[in-house]
Formats: structure tokens, C-alpha cells, sequence
């Protein structure tokens, strides 16, 4: 049984700080790229940071310069280092994890962790 299971959410002031981590099981980690997805009442849920499977990085436009995506392939943990905070990083943040079978592809999700940012 594959679970993703994320923590570190909760609430910060503007310019602060938080470290979202996501436990993996039941994949092999190592072959599998994670990302870090949130969503805000009322839109859609967007991409925030994704980590391949070989380290290479990729972020959104709004959270380049503040965010930060790291995996630990021996913990079979993903992170995300999330400084100078804004009120509108306020969201559930979710972790992914996915790979491509030919055609096929798996995909995961963890149940979500809240993070808001508010003075």
C-alpha cells in the first residue's frame, strides 16, 4: 500500500518560515519524482516544486528565490524549505509521486497539510 504522508504545515507571519517534509512507503523512491502541489479555497491546485528522480529541479514562478525542494532517497523523504512567506502561499500543500511506465503512468498523492501565512 503506497502512502505519501505529509507534515510540517501550520500557521506563520508574514516573512517566516516552515519545513513541509513527505514520508514515502510502499514505492520505490529512488525511481520516482515528487513534487509539492497546493491548492487555495477557490482555485485550482498548481505545481509548486518538483524533484526528479535524478535531483533535477524545477519551480513555480511565484515561489522561485523562496522555496526550496530537496529529497533524502535514504529516508524516502521529500522536503521543502519555504522561506519569506507570503499571505498568498496560504493553501493545503500536497506531495506527489510519479513515474511513467511507457504509457502508463502512477501517480500518488499524500492527504494534504495547511500552511498559512497570516499576521
Amino acid at each position: 500500500q503506497v502512502q505519501l504522508v505529509e507534515s510540517g504545515g501550520g500557521l506563520v507571519q508574514p516573512g517566516g518560515s516552515l519545513r513541509l517534509s513527505c514520508a514515502a512507503s510502499g514505492i520505490n523512491f529512488n525511481i520516482y519524482h515528487m513534487g509539492w502541489y497546493r491548492q487555495a479555497p477557490g482555485k485550482q491546485r498548481e505545481l509548486v516544486a518538483r524533484i526528479s528522480n535524478t535531483g533535477s529541479t524545477n519551480y513555480a514562478d511565484s515561489v522561485k528565490g523562496r522555496f526550496t525542494i530537496s529529497r533524502d532517497n535514504a529516508e524516502n523523504t521529500v522536503y521543502l524549505q519555504m522561506n519569506s512567506l507570503k499571505p498568498e502561499d496560504t493553501a493545503v500543500y500536497y506531495c506527489n509521486a510519479d513515474r511513467w511506465r511507457g504509457i502508463t503512468q502512477d501517480d500518488y498523492w499524500g492527504q494534504g497539510t495547511q500552511v498559512t501565512v497570516s499576521s
